[in-house]
């Protein structure tokens, strides 16, 4: 595996820390280089919050992504408009196409949209929006996988929530399935 860069973004409360802890934490779970660097401030309130992960074989120099993400996962159009031009060529962005009805403007990178949110609501919980869009990442990015996420979600998340791992697995399951039929 190269050197994956992910930057995860949406609103306050949509998951996206938690979607990048996830990654972070399977990818500690299978020996990998790892980072994860949160943007707090005023996003916390119901504006843009976003978090930065790297996941890589060798050490990390910096946890810091400019311009040079191999990955986007945009979960509302303001984190689209945002994050857009920090993917490199050649890149991916995933786009919640449930609250996005924006295309992506670039021509040198492949996006996938993902109606998330209604893939969740069909699942009965709103909240796992986010996993639906990780298990799109994972699917054609295979940065880890999805059982070392499933795991890593005891370990973040604790015993009290272990009882959300089946729903996650099919939020992640359904995400995977999603990507595969997506519109490119």
């Amino acid at each position: 595996m190269a050197t994956e860069k992910i930057i995860c973004a949406g609103f306050g409360g949509q998951g996206v820390m938690s979607m990048g802890q996830l990654i972070t934490y399977a990818g500690m779970l299978e020996e990998k280089q790892v980072s994860w660097l949160p943007s707090y401030g005023p996003e916390m309130r119901g504006g843009t919050a976003n978090c930065s992960v790297i996941v890589a074989d060798t050490p990390i120099g910096s946890p810091i992504i400019t311009n040079d993400a191999t990955c986007a996962i945009v979960m509302n159009l303001p984190s689209l408009v945002k994050f857009e031009k920090d993917v490199e060529a050649g890149g991916k962005i995933f786009v919640n196409s449930s609250l996005i009805d924006k295309k992506v403007a670039r021509e040198d990178v492949k996006a996938y949209y993902i109606p998330a949110n209604e893939i969740a609501f069909d699942l009965g919980n709103p909240k796992v929006a986010n996993m639906v869009m990780l298990g799109a990442m994972l699917e054609v990015n295979k940065t880890v996988d999805v059982n070392s996420v499933l795991e890593a979600f005891k370990k973040v998340f604790g015993p009290t929530k272990e009882k959300f791992v089946p729903l996650n697995a099919q939020a992640l399951e359904k995400g995977a399935e999603a990507v595969r039929t997506a519109v490119k």
